[in-house]
Protein backbone atom coordinates (compact mmCIF):
# COMPACT_ATOMS: atom_id res chain seq x y z
CA UNK A 1 0.00 0.00 0.00
CA UNK A 2 1.51 3.43 -1.11
CA UNK A 3 1.10 6.01 1.77
CA UNK A 4 1.91 9.83 0.51
CA UNK A 5 2.31 12.03 3.09
CA UNK A 6 1.39 16.09 1.72
CA UNK A 7 2.75 18.38 3.71
CA UNK A 8 1.58 22.13 2.74
CA UNK A 9 4.39 24.96 3.43
CA UNK A 10 5.20 28.17 3.86
CA UNK A 11 8.71 29.73 4.65
CA UNK A 12 8.82 26.78 7.21
CA UNK A 13 12.73 26.72 7.02
CA UNK A 14 12.75 26.31 10.36
CA UNK A 15 10.55 23.44 11.28
CA UNK A 16 10.62 21.92 7.49
CA UNK A 17 13.85 20.07 7.95
CA UNK A 18 12.85 17.47 11.46
CA UNK A 19 9.68 16.78 10.17
CA UNK A 20 10.95 15.76 6.66
CA UNK A 21 13.57 13.32 8.14
CA UNK A 22 11.28 11.54 10.30
CA UNK A 23 9.10 11.02 7.83
CA UNK A 24 11.40 9.79 5.69
CA UNK A 25 12.86 6.92 8.21
CA UNK A 26 8.82 5.42 7.80
CA UNK A 27 7.68 6.70 4.40
CA UNK A 28 9.13 6.45 1.37
CA UNK A 29 6.61 9.46 -0.13
CA UNK A 30 6.86 12.42 1.16
CA UNK A 31 5.50 15.56 -0.87
CA UNK A 32 5.79 19.04 0.16
CA UNK A 33 4.16 21.93 -1.72
CA UNK A 34 5.83 25.17 -1.11
CA UNK A 35 3.34 27.71 -1.52
CA UNK A 36 5.75 30.34 -2.96
CA UNK A 37 8.19 30.38 0.03
CA UNK A 38 10.74 33.52 0.31
CA UNK A 39 12.86 31.24 2.49
CA UNK A 40 14.94 27.71 1.91
CA UNK A 41 12.09 25.66 2.77
CA UNK A 42 12.37 24.51 -0.99
CA UNK A 43 16.11 23.45 -0.82
CA UNK A 44 16.15 22.23 2.57
CA UNK A 45 12.67 19.51 1.48
CA UNK A 46 14.41 19.11 -1.27
CA UNK A 47 17.73 18.20 -0.08
CA UNK A 48 15.89 15.60 2.35
CA UNK A 49 14.86 13.76 -0.29
CA UNK A 50 11.36 14.82 -0.26
CA UNK A 51 9.01 15.26 -3.31
CA UNK A 52 9.10 19.15 -3.70
CA UNK A 53 6.73 20.79 -6.21
CA UNK A 54 7.15 24.85 -5.50
CA UNK A 55 4.61 27.48 -6.24
CA UNK A 56 5.99 30.62 -7.87
CA UNK A 57 4.30 32.77 -5.36
CA UNK A 58 2.03 32.19 -2.54
CA UNK A 59 -1.65 31.22 -3.54
CA UNK A 60 -3.23 30.07 -0.36
CA UNK A 61 -3.16 26.27 1.61
CA UNK A 62 -5.98 25.24 -0.41
CA UNK A 63 -3.92 25.94 -3.53
CA UNK A 64 -1.07 24.09 -1.78
CA UNK A 65 -3.39 21.17 -0.88
CA UNK A 66 -5.05 20.79 -4.76
CA UNK A 67 -1.68 20.47 -5.99
CA UNK A 68 -0.75 17.57 -3.10
CA UNK A 69 -4.20 15.65 -4.44
CA UNK A 70 -2.84 16.58 -8.02
CA UNK A 71 0.67 15.26 -7.46
CA UNK A 72 -0.67 12.40 -5.08
CA UNK A 73 -2.72 11.24 -8.37
CA UNK A 74 0.52 11.32 -10.21
CA UNK A 75 2.14 9.49 -8.17
CA UNK A 76 -0.89 6.74 -7.92
CA UNK A 77 -1.05 6.79 -4.13
CA UNK A 78 -2.93 4.41 -2.04
CA UNK A 79 -3.55 6.65 0.84
CA UNK A 80 -2.71 10.78 1.29
CA UNK A 81 -1.86 12.01 4.98
CA UNK A 82 -2.09 15.77 4.79
CA UNK A 83 0.28 16.66 7.76
CA UNK A 84 0.79 20.19 8.86
CA UNK A 85 4.58 21.78 8.33
CA UNK A 86 4.80 23.42 11.61
CA UNK A 87 5.26 20.98 14.57
CA UNK A 88 1.55 20.95 15.72
CA UNK A 89 1.06 17.12 14.30
CA UNK A 90 2.86 14.31 16.09
CA UNK A 91 3.84 11.86 13.18
CA UNK A 92 3.66 9.51 16.08
CA UNK A 93 -0.39 9.65 15.24
CA UNK A 94 -0.26 9.03 11.44
CA UNK A 95 -0.28 5.46 11.93
CA UNK A 96 -4.24 6.28 13.62
CA UNK A 97 -5.43 8.14 11.37
CA UNK A 98 -4.43 5.99 8.36
CA UNK A 99 -5.40 3.04 9.92
CA UNK A 100 -9.54 2.99 9.03
CA UNK A 101 -8.68 3.64 5.43
CA UNK A 102 -6.50 0.75 5.36
CA UNK A 103 -8.90 -1.65 6.65
CA UNK A 104 -11.49 0.03 4.76
CA UNK A 105 -13.51 1.22 6.69
CA UNK A 106 -13.43 4.83 6.11
CA UNK A 107 -12.68 6.99 2.55
CA UNK A 108 -11.73 10.35 4.68
CA UNK A 109 -10.28 10.39 8.34
CA UNK A 110 -9.61 13.55 10.50
CA UNK A 111 -7.72 13.47 12.71
CA UNK A 112 -9.89 15.25 15.83
CA UNK A 113 -9.08 17.53 18.28
CA UNK A 114 -11.92 17.12 19.85
CA UNK A 115 -12.65 13.55 20.95
CA UNK A 116 -9.16 13.80 23.46
CA UNK A 117 -8.00 16.42 25.85
CA UNK A 118 -8.99 20.11 24.58
CA UNK A 119 -7.65 22.01 27.36
CA UNK A 120 -4.54 23.03 25.66
CA UNK A 121 -6.59 24.31 22.66
CA UNK A 122 -6.83 28.13 22.85
CA UNK A 123 -10.43 29.61 23.68
CA UNK A 124 -10.63 31.59 20.29
CA UNK A 125 -9.79 28.45 18.38
CA UNK A 126 -12.38 26.36 20.43
CA UNK A 127 -15.20 28.86 19.56
CA UNK A 128 -14.36 29.09 15.81
CA UNK A 129 -13.51 25.73 14.91
CA UNK A 130 -16.67 24.48 16.90
CA UNK A 131 -19.17 27.46 14.66
CA UNK A 132 -17.48 26.25 11.60
CA UNK A 133 -18.18 22.59 12.15
CA UNK A 134 -20.97 23.19 13.32
CA UNK A 135 -22.21 24.87 10.37
CA UNK A 136 -20.55 22.27 8.04
CA UNK A 137 -22.44 19.52 9.67
CA UNK A 138 -25.86 21.60 9.37
CA UNK A 139 -24.99 21.63 5.52
CA UNK A 140 -23.45 17.85 5.33
CA UNK A 141 -25.30 16.28 7.39
CA UNK A 142 -22.59 14.57 9.33
CA UNK A 143 -21.71 14.38 13.23
CA UNK A 144 -17.69 15.29 12.92
CA UNK A 145 -16.45 16.91 15.94
CA UNK A 146 -13.46 18.89 13.55
CA UNK A 147 -14.01 20.09 10.42
CA UNK A 148 -11.33 22.50 10.23
CA UNK A 149 -8.43 19.82 11.03
CA UNK A 150 -5.30 19.69 8.21
CA UNK A 151 -4.35 16.10 10.01
CA UNK A 152 -6.66 13.76 7.54
CA UNK A 153 -6.09 10.72 5.54
CA UNK A 154 -7.61 10.06 1.98
CA UNK A 155 -8.49 6.98 0.54
CA UNK A 156 -7.42 6.27 -3.54
CA UNK A 157 -11.51 7.22 -4.29
CA UNK A 158 -11.44 10.38 -2.48
CA UNK A 159 -8.06 11.49 -4.65
CA UNK A 160 -9.87 10.13 -7.89
CA UNK A 161 -13.35 11.46 -7.66
CA UNK A 162 -13.09 14.70 -5.56
CA UNK A 163 -11.37 17.60 -7.41
CA UNK A 164 -11.39 20.45 -4.80
CA UNK A 165 -11.17 23.94 -6.16
CA UNK A 166 -11.04 26.54 -3.34
CA UNK A 167 -7.69 28.48 -3.10
CA UNK A 168 -8.25 29.25 0.86
CA UNK A 169 -8.75 27.47 3.79
CA UNK A 170 -12.29 27.29 2.96
CA UNK A 171 -10.86 23.75 1.07
CA UNK A 172 -11.52 21.65 4.20
CA UNK A 173 -14.93 22.08 4.01
CA UNK A 174 -15.42 21.86 0.30
CA UNK A 175 -13.76 18.24 0.41
CA UNK A 176 -16.19 17.49 3.41
CA UNK A 177 -19.23 18.44 1.16
CA UNK A 178 -18.27 17.03 -2.00
CA UNK A 179 -17.33 13.69 -0.23
CA UNK A 180 -20.99 13.67 2.16
CA UNK A 181 -22.48 14.73 -1.75
CA UNK A 182 -21.09 11.03 -2.82
CA UNK A 183 -21.55 9.34 0.04
CA UNK A 184 -18.28 8.67 0.97
CA UNK A 185 -17.21 7.52 4.48
CA UNK A 186 -16.52 10.11 7.29
CA UNK A 187 -14.70 8.94 10.20
CA UNK A 188 -12.59 10.48 13.19
CA UNK A 189 -9.85 9.47 15.08
CA UNK A 190 -8.36 11.81 18.57
CA UNK A 191 -5.33 13.48 18.18
CA UNK A 192 -2.95 16.11 19.87
CA UNK A 193 -1.51 19.18 18.63
CA UNK A 194 1.23 21.10 20.23
CA UNK A 195 0.31 25.24 20.14
CA UNK A 196 3.68 25.94 21.81
CA UNK A 197 4.97 28.11 19.02
CA UNK A 198 1.59 29.29 18.12
CA UNK A 199 0.40 33.09 19.31
CA UNK A 200 -2.56 34.71 18.75
CA UNK A 201 -3.01 36.59 15.51
CA UNK A 202 -5.23 37.75 12.71
CA UNK A 203 -4.61 34.33 11.00
CA UNK A 204 -7.87 32.76 13.04
CA UNK A 205 -10.35 35.81 11.84
CA UNK A 206 -9.22 35.68 7.85
CA UNK A 207 -9.45 31.79 8.50
CA UNK A 208 -12.70 31.74 9.85
CA UNK A 209 -13.69 34.16 7.12
CA UNK A 210 -12.70 32.63 4.36
CA UNK A 211 -14.48 29.27 5.36
CA UNK A 212 -18.08 30.77 6.11
CA UNK A 213 -17.99 32.54 2.56
CA UNK A 214 -16.38 29.14 1.05
CA UNK A 215 -19.70 27.19 2.93
CA UNK A 216 -21.90 30.06 1.75
CA UNK A 217 -21.15 29.62 -1.99
CA UNK A 218 -21.10 26.20 -1.49
CA UNK A 219 -25.10 26.54 0.05
CA UNK A 220 -26.06 28.98 -2.69
CA UNK A 221 -24.38 25.63 -5.35
CA UNK A 222 -26.10 22.69 -3.83
CA UNK A 223 -29.42 24.00 -2.54
CA UNK A 224 -30.72 27.37 -4.33
CA UNK A 225 -33.92 27.14 -2.47
CA UNK A 226 -32.45 26.70 0.68
CA UNK A 227 -30.00 30.00 -0.08
CA UNK A 228 -32.10 31.96 -2.10
CA UNK A 229 -35.81 30.38 -1.48
CA UNK A 230 -34.99 31.65 2.16
CA UNK A 231 -32.95 34.71 2.01
CA UNK A 232 -36.39 36.07 -0.64
CA UNK A 233 -39.02 35.12 1.77
CA UNK A 234 -37.20 37.09 4.73
CA UNK A 235 -37.14 39.63 2.33
CA UNK A 236 -40.92 39.38 1.50
CA UNK A 237 -41.86 38.89 4.73
CA UNK A 238 -40.30 42.35 5.79
CA UNK A 239 -41.60 44.16 2.78
CA UNK A 240 -44.94 42.92 3.54
CA UNK A 241 -43.93 44.78 7.18
CA UNK A 242 -42.92 48.07 5.99
CA UNK A 243 -45.96 47.72 3.79
CA UNK A 244 -48.95 47.47 6.46
CA UNK A 245 -46.84 49.83 8.35
CA UNK A 246 -47.36 52.40 5.52
CA UNK A 247 -51.04 51.40 5.68
CA UNK A 248 -51.04 51.62 9.51
CA UNK A 249 -49.63 55.43 9.06
CA UNK A 250 -51.83 56.37 5.74
CA UNK A 251 -54.92 55.87 7.83
CA UNK A 252 -54.54 57.39 11.31
CA UNK A 253 -52.60 60.11 10.02
CA UNK A 254 -53.64 60.19 6.33
CA UNK A 255 -50.05 61.20 5.35
CA UNK A 256 -47.90 59.11 3.01
CA UNK A 257 -44.56 57.71 4.15
CA UNK A 258 -42.63 57.27 1.09
CA UNK A 259 -39.70 55.83 2.58
CA UNK A 260 -41.07 53.43 4.58
CA UNK A 261 -43.43 52.26 1.10
CA UNK A 262 -40.37 52.02 -0.67
CA UNK A 263 -38.83 49.75 1.60
CA UNK A 264 -41.68 47.65 1.73
CA UNK A 265 -41.99 47.77 -1.95
CA UNK A 266 -38.56 47.12 -2.79
CA UNK A 267 -38.52 44.03 -0.15
CA UNK A 268 -41.37 42.16 -1.79
CA UNK A 269 -39.72 43.25 -5.50
CA UNK A 270 -36.32 41.53 -4.44
CA UNK A 271 -37.82 39.14 -1.99
CA UNK A 272 -40.03 37.68 -5.24
CA UNK A 273 -36.82 38.04 -7.38
CA UNK A 274 -34.98 35.96 -5.63
CA UNK A 275 -37.75 33.42 -5.06
CA UNK A 276 -37.66 33.27 -9.09
CA UNK A 277 -33.74 32.87 -9.01
CA UNK A 278 -34.16 29.94 -6.28
CA UNK A 279 -37.11 27.75 -8.42
CA UNK A 280 -34.80 28.19 -11.89
CA UNK A 281 -31.63 27.22 -10.74
CA UNK A 282 -33.31 24.13 -8.66
CA UNK A 283 -34.52 23.10 -11.89
CA UNK A 284 -31.31 23.51 -13.74
CA UNK A 285 -29.11 22.33 -10.94
CA UNK A 286 -31.78 18.97 -10.84
CA UNK A 287 -31.46 18.46 -14.72
CA UNK A 288 -27.75 18.58 -14.47
CA UNK A 289 -27.79 15.67 -12.00
CA UNK A 290 -30.04 13.39 -13.54
CA UNK A 291 -27.97 13.90 -16.99
CA UNK A 292 -25.20 12.57 -15.04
Amino acid sequence: MKVIIGIPAFNEEKNIAAIVVKLKKKYDHVLVCDDGSSDMTHDIASSLGAIVVKHPTNLGYGAAIKTIFNEARKIDGDILITFDADGQHKISEIDSVLKPISENKADIVIGSRFLGNTKDIPKYRKIGIKMITGLTNTLTGSEITDAQSGFRAYSKKVLNEISPTESGMGISTEILIKSSKKQMRISEVPITISYENNTPSQEPISHGTSVVFSTIKHVAIERPLLYYGVTGLCFIITGLIFGGWTIQIFSEQEVLAPGIALIGIGGVILGTILLITATILFSIINVIREKR
